[in-house]
């Protein structure tokens, strides 16, 4: 099994002239295999990162391959494949199980193979806890912000919870002042939700589209186009850093400190799981692991001695 190299010809590094190998039969099967599975991620409506992260697993599974034709592959070279990350990259646990949807998408929904024939082993799930911000070390971080707009990104995403992505896409008509909510369309897995907008937070969206006046989008940057994801990290880290809170963290850690202070504040799990738009009560339930609430009502056994 050959690795690292390329198999996608780009002619800004190679010329004019096309290297010798694009007349690879197993090269043109790999280039037709990829703009199939690019075609297949869109027509199903895979958001835009998800598009580009099965295309990059997938790409880099192919370039492992070379030179099997994919007609050849079997589970076992895919077997050695995700063993070779493991071993030789030492990939995380996230990134393994990325590379195996990523591959199962293109022989199961591009080839259509029943599902399950490559059952592939998935690495067993990390047990991490979220991040958590204190109440005061979010304040200070929204509070040492650079002006109104960012300020108000930021505190949109803590107050009512919301994924980055889902704070760049928020539109003026879905803050919904009437009955004090925010609706977050096609958010992750296409799903629609609801969210609180709290008194101080429509406050401040007033005054900042008093300043803005952005056109469609809450959020906007230069030609009213939608504000980048990007721009917004460097917005948290500049005010954080200003701020002198040194706990890690990222724009997320705003949304994981939502859903712990509405815990600690005794709103019902039931409840956050809704408002994060949560599948499972699975997943919200890891918050109480970091909830002071529990903690603080607990004592030490040292205590008692």
């Amino acid at each position: 099994m050959k690795t690292g190299q390329t198999i996608i010809y780009n002619p800004a590094a190679h010329g004019s002239t096309p290297p010798a190998r694009l007349a690879d039969p197993v090269v043109k099967e790999y280039q037709e295999a990829l703009a199939l599975f690019r075609q297949k991620l869109v027509i199903r409506r895979y958001s835009a990162s998800t598009l580009s992260t099965y295309f990059y697993m997938f790409r880099e599974f192919l370039k492992a391959m070379y030179p099997m034709p994919i007609r050849q592959l079997r589970k076992e070279d895919i077997l050695a494949y995700q063993a070779m990350l493991i071993k030789e990259r030492n990939v995380s646990s996230s990134y393994q199980n990325q590379s195996i949807n990523a591959i199962k998408f293109y022989f199961e929904k591009v080839m259509g193979m029943p599902t399950g024939y490559y059952d592939l082993e998935r690495p067993l799930k990390e047990q991490k806890l979220p991040t958590v911000f204190s109440k005061k070390e979010v304040a200070a971080i929204l509070s040492n912000c650079h002006n109104i707009k960012h300020e108000a990104i930021l505190t949109l995403i803590y107050s009512a919870g919301l994924r980055i992505s889902e704070a760049i896409d928020i539109e003026i008509k879905d803050i919904d002042s009437d009955n004090m909510r925010i609706w977050i369309r096609g958010a992750k897995g296409k799903k629609d939700r609801l969210s609180v907008l709290s008194p101080k937070m429509l406050d401040l969206l007033r005054t900042y589209y008093r300043k803005e006046r952005p056109k469609q989008y809450l959020f906007e940057g230069p030609a009213h186009a939608k504000y980048s994801v990007t721009s917004i990290r460097n917005v948290f880290h500049r005010a954080k850093k200003k701020a002198g809170v040194t706990a890690p963290g990222t724009v997320h850690t705003l949304r994981h400190s939502f859903a712990t202070h509405l815990l600690e504040n005794g709103t019902n799990l039931r409840y956050i799981q809704q408002l994060l738009g949560h599948g499972s009560s699975k997943t919200t339930e890891i918050y109480t692991h970091v909830c002071n609430t529990n903690l603080t009502n607990i004592s030490s056994p040292l205590d008692s001695l």
